[in-house]
C-alpha cells in the first residue's frame, strides 16, 4: 500500500489506553464515524450474547470487544447490514489469494477488508489504522464490506 493514515478510530478520545485486539470495532468506528463507545459497546453485547462453539476462544459469551469478535456470527452480519455495509468474498476455499491489500486491487471508497487475524478500514485506497498492515502490498484480502 502505498499510503497510510494514523487512525484509532476514536479509541484514545474514549479514554482507552494501550493495545488490545479491537480492530473490528476501530474499524467500523473509522469506516461510519461512529463514535468508539457506541460501536464497543454494540460488538460487546453481541459478543456476550452468543453461545460458546467448539471452536471458540475465550472471548465467547462474555461482555467484551477488546479480545476479538467472530465476526462470521449472524448477529455481526446483521449489525453490518444495519450500518448499510455489503459482503464481498474475494477468497474461497482452495482458490489461492487473488486481492491483495493495494490500492489497485481494491474498489475506491470506504471499505472494510478482512485480512489474516486483522480488520482494516481503507478510504480511497489509504490505509486508516493504527499501524501499516498492508506487507508492503503482499497481505491477502479475504472479503471486504463497502456500502
Amino acid at each position: 500500500m502505498e499510503q497510510f493514515i494514523y487512525n484509532d478510530g476514536g479509541r484514545y478520545q474514549a479514554g482507552y489506553k494501550g493495545t488490545t485486539g479491537d480492530c473490528v470495532c476501530r474499524a467500523i468506528c473509522i469506516a461510519t464515524g461512529k463514535p468508539y463507545q457506541e460501536v464497543y459497546e454494540v460488538l460487546a453485547n453481541g459478543n456476550a450474547t452468543q453461545r460458546k462453539g467448539k471452536r471458540e476462544g475465550s472471548k465467547a459469551g462474555k461482555k467484551t470487544a477488546a479480545q476479538g469478535i467472530n465476526t462470521k456470527r449472524d448477529w455481526f452480519k446483521k449489525y453490518m447490514h444495519s450500518l448499510g455495509f455489503n459482503w464481498t468474498p474475494t477468497m474461497l476455499i482452495g482458490s489461492g489469494c487473488k486481492v491483495h491489500l493495494k490500492a489497485d486491487e481494491l474498489p475506491k471508497g470506504i471499505i472494510i477488508c478482512a485480512v489474516s487475524k486483522h480488520w482494516v478500514t481503507l478510504i480511497d485506497g489509504i490505509i486508516n489504522d493504527t499501524y501499516d498492515c498492508s506487507r508492503e502490498g503482499t497481505r491477502c484480502v479475504y472479503g471486504y464490506y463497502s456500502k
